[in-house]
């Protein structure tokens, strides 16, 4: 015979899970990498669990930002964001910043070029309780991750892109800023 409390228990708990299905599936990743770096709040998938962080395209400096595993070692991942311009500018490539400068790119639309106070598509805000970034002249769109997951040697990667905040499920764009 099924105990009525049981039943109750088993309600409670699915409900629970209904409401707040985030905090249930999200898992964290285990960061190892040291100094500035943005990356996503949610492993989401990367099969080492070091966590998705912004980076520069291929080995060492490029125009083209994705995101990557973020990788114990490797000075490419190191991005800082100052909040009262909203730039996000290379820790190791002085004097470039993060920048939405290719947005018919549907691979690659964020680069890494010289930082200019001057241009709109440098300018992001981070918006703490949401955990989103986004370009500060649209907060409806988002910096995300595309879902697709490839290979990059040892490690992952993924797409870049802006997309609609409202669209997006919060584990592609919930971002933590590590100073």
């Amino acid at each position: 015979m099924i105990n009525r409390t049981s039943i109750l228990t088993a309600a409670i708990t699915a409900s629970i899970g209904l409401i707040s299905p985030q905090s249930v599936i999200a898992q964290s990743p285990n960061i190892q990498t040291k100094g500035p770096i943005i990356h996503l709040a949610d492993n989401l998938g990367e099969e080492a669990m070091l966590g998705w962080c912004i980076d520069t395209k291929g080995r060492e400096l490029s125009d083209q930002l994705h995101a990557h595993s973020c990788k114990p070692q490797g000075d490419d991942v190191l991005f800082s964001f100052t909040p009262e311009t909203g730039m996000i500018e290379s820790a190791t490539y002085e004097g470039l910043c993060m920048s939405y400068d290719d947005p018919e790119n549907a691979v690659f639309p964020f680069g890494l070029i010289t930082c200019d106070d001057a241009d709109a598509g440098q300018h992001f805000a981070f918006d703490a309780a949401s955990m989103q970034l986004h370009l500060a002249a649209d907060a409806a769109q988002c910096v995300t991750v595309s879902a697709t997951i490839s290979d990059a040697g040892p490690f992952q990667s993924r797409d870049l892109i802006l997309a609609a905040c409202d669209d997006l499920d919060p584990s592609f764009k919930q971002w933590v800023i590590q100073q």
